[in-house]
């Protein structure tokens, strides 16, 4: 933890309370200095905190904002969010754990941003990125699988943000192959995974995921198909962002761990469960070939099982599905 998460903590561990600086500086071994300079920073990103002459410091409010310290106090996780990093700003969360991941940063690494200058979808489609109203996450994992087992991940992290969605903030969330979450046929949730791997051996993965949380009507993008929406926009009521991310971070390190143990088969099994298009008939577009068909399930590897009409499964690895 940085001086400035131990000062935080300090503070919140004597709620209402004024405390001098001299105290603080005890307790945590730091220089009256260092204290002040720190209580600065802490001010300069919205921490209201109220200064007495001979009484010291007093914590009066907090931003939301979503800091590592915060993060991680009292997270039940055993390996996802042992190592989180918070960011104001930042291009991207893939791109920022990527290069954490070619660096050598340990397997559960967590990268949040409050805004991203350049969030990404899939396809390279821009994802927008305000600052200040939803989660935009990225998890750097090193599982010992097979490469062609890496886009079964995908299929992890949207069980465990629909799910998380409906625990959380009591929507109805259901998936969309390959990597959307939507709510009422609205788009509430992305994702993108990306992989670093030479031939059968997978160096990394990055799960990244954006998650519209409190962002108005006016900062969405317009979409034709699946038009965007937000947890504030469909039940009028703010989120708590840190809360959230909390829940999300715990589910997605459960899964992990029985991803590893169990293989693929319960993940599938509860995404199929999500699937709104399942046994529906559906559109696939690749480029400028199109096939139309039924929906029945995942494949083992997450491929797209879509039946034509004169009863052969079609393997569908890349693609934009629209329900016919």
């Amino acid at each position: 933890m940085t001086s400035r998460d131990r000062i935080l903590n300090f503070f919140r561990q004597h709620p209402g309370q004024f405390v001098s600086g001299q105290d603080i500086s005890d307790q945590l071994n730091i220089s009256r200095a260092a204290v002040w300079k720190q209580v600065k920073s802490l001010r300069e990103i919205g921490f209201h905190i109220e200064s007495k002459h001979s009484a010291g410091y007093r914590l009066v409010d907090t931003p939301d904002l979503l800091l590592a310290a915060d993060l991680k106090q009292n997270l039940d996780i055993r390996l996802i969010g042992r190592s989180i990093l918070t960011f104001k700003e930042i291009d991207s969360t893939n791109t920022r754990a990527r290069q954490l991941g070619h660096d050598g940063a340990e397997e559960g690494t967590v990268v949040i941003a409050d805004r991203q200058l350049s969030g990404r979808g899939r396809m390279g489609r821009s994802w927008v990125s305000p600052a200040g109203v939803n989660l935009y996450c990225s998890i750097l994992l090193r599982p010992q699988i097979p490469v062609q087992q890496a886009p079964q991940l995908t299929f992890l992290s949207a069980v465990s943000v629909a799910e998380t969605l409906h625990e959380f903030c009591g929507l109805s969330a259901g998936v969309k192959w390959p990597n959307d979450v939507l709510v009422n046929g609205f788009k509430i949730a992305g994702l993108l995974n990306e992989m670093d791997a030479e031939t059968e051996l997978i160096r990394f993965v990055v799960l990244g995921m954006g998650i519209n949380l409190n962002i108005s009507a006016e900062q969405l993008p317009e979409r034709q198909l699946y038009p965007a929406t937000s947890v504030a926009l469909l039940t009028g009521q703010p989120v708590d962002r840190l809360g959230f991310a909390r829940a999300l971070l715990q589910r997605l390190d459960g899964y992990y761990q029985e991803f590893l143990e169990q293989g693929f088969a319960p993940i599938r099994k509860r995404w199929e469960a999500l699937c709104g298009i399942l046994n529906q008939r559906v559109r696939v577009e690749q480029g400028t070939m199109t096939l139309e068909g039924t929906v029945v399930g995942l494949d083992s590897d997450g491929a797209l099982r879509v039946q034509s009409e004169d009863g052969n499964i079609q393997r569908i690895l890349t693609g934009d599905i629209r329900p016919l």
